[in-house]
């Protein structure tokens, strides 16, 4: 159903090559339709086709493992793996959060222990940010790092860390010095933590559905040697806002529901499901969602900040899959498919969570409110 997808009018004939040969592949997948899959659909064996391809690690360069391609491209693929819900969960974080943070941030010996794995689909990550009680406001963190011999100790806890159980690192924001009520973004730093390490205690949050998806992960004087500080020692805050341009403003922030829409749209071409003049209203949403999206994506792959940008395209975009979930589940009565019906009820399960990753949209619309000078 990826057909549904707009196509960019400013698309190069190699960017409309490379989607072509996207969908090729994914039609010879067979994959179910799913909602939510750059959460919910971890499959190692998948990552690594894709890794085969040539499709993750797009934007690292050829000397640490990747294949030197532009965050156009990039956005090409991931666009059409989440319109057809693949399960792509395993690699998804480490693909879009970690590669560009480490390419800014990174020292040489990060880079070359973690990109090559990453571009191989055999490195998985998580991130270390959310804590108890905190809810979006990240500069309220208590995770500790104190100084120690050859590196630091850190101690905290983080939730709703996705993938935790299954991943092998995240990065990990802690405060490196005490909390200065009017400074408060001063004396944070970031960490890559290894989660098999020592004082690491992974415990899982189990959803009403059963599935486990989410974590707490308790960290209790994890050693993390001096090698493994991410960035600049009280640097942290900077790092990490600049980090959130990457995890606001993709396509997975109004495409969780995408086929669930299409498959409305199938269902009513032939008839199963009535007509409904919310489907137009639907589709539009996310066209003009991708073209937002894509702007971003252009002004990330020009260096240029794009914080205010990717929170816009977070807010609407979050909205907008909430709203397909609604719509969806209006139409759909005990005559609709099976199948169907399942699919919606995914889509009712996961709602309550696209406002909330990556921040509230109430925090969000305050982002925007400063990033565009308002008061």
């Amino acid at each position: 159903m990826t057909r549904l997808v707009p196509a960019v009018p400013e698309d190069s004939p190699a960017l409309d090559r490379l989607r072509a040969e996207v969908r090729e592949f994914l039609a010879g997948q067979g994959l179910p339709a799913r909602v939510d899959s750059w959460l919910t659909g971890w499959d190692e064996e998948f990552t690594r086709a894709l890794a085969a391809k040539g499709w993750l690690g797009m934007t690292v360069p050829a000397e640490y493992g990747g294949h030197g391609l532009s965050h156009l491209e990039r956005f090409v693929v991931t666009e059409e793996l989440l319109a057809a819900g693949a399960p792509v969960a395993a690699h998804w974080i480490a693909d879009r959060q970690i590669v560009p943070s480490l390419l800014k941030y990174g020292t040489e010996d990060q880079k070359r222990r973690y990109l090559p794995s990453i571009a191989r689909g055999e490195c998985f990550f998580a991130i270390g940010m959310s804590e108890p009680d905190s809810g979006s406001d990240l500069a309220s963190v208590r995770t500790k790092a104190v100084r120690a011999d050859g590196g630091w100790r850190v101690t905290g806890t983080k939730v709703w860390t996705s993938g935790a159980h299954l991943a092998d690192a995240f990065i990990c924001l802690a405060r490196n010095s005490p909390l200065d009520r009017e400074h408060r973004h001063d004396g944070l730093s970031q960490f890559l933590v290894d989660l098999r390490s020592p004082g690491v205690d992974i415990r899982p949050i189990i959803s009403m559905t059963g599935a486990h998806h989410f974590n707490e992960v308790i960290l209790d004087d994890v050693f993390v040697p001096d090698e493994q500080v991410f960035g600049t020692v009280g640097e942290g805050w900077k790092q990490v806002t600049s980090e959130l341009s990457f995890e606001r403003s993709g396509p997975e922030r109004f495409l969780s529901t995408f086929p669930l829409l299409a498959e409305t749209a199938e269902l009513m071409r032939e008839g199963t499901l009535p007509r409904d003049t919310g489907l137009g209203r639907n589709l539009a949403r996310v066209a003009g969602l991708h073209e937002m999206s894509l702007a971003v994506a252009g002004a990330l792959q020009r260096r240029e900040p794009a914080d205010t940008a990717a929170a816009v395209v977070k807010v609407l975009g979050t909205t907008t899959e909430g709203d397909i979930a609604e719509f969806a589940g209006a139409l759909t009565d005990s005559a609709a498919p099976a199948e169907y019906r399942k699919l919606v009820d995914e889509a009712a399960l996961q709602r309550p969570g696209f406002t909330l990753r990556g921040g509230t949209n109430e925090v969000l619309r305050g982002v925007i409110a400063r990033g565009l000078g308002m008061r």
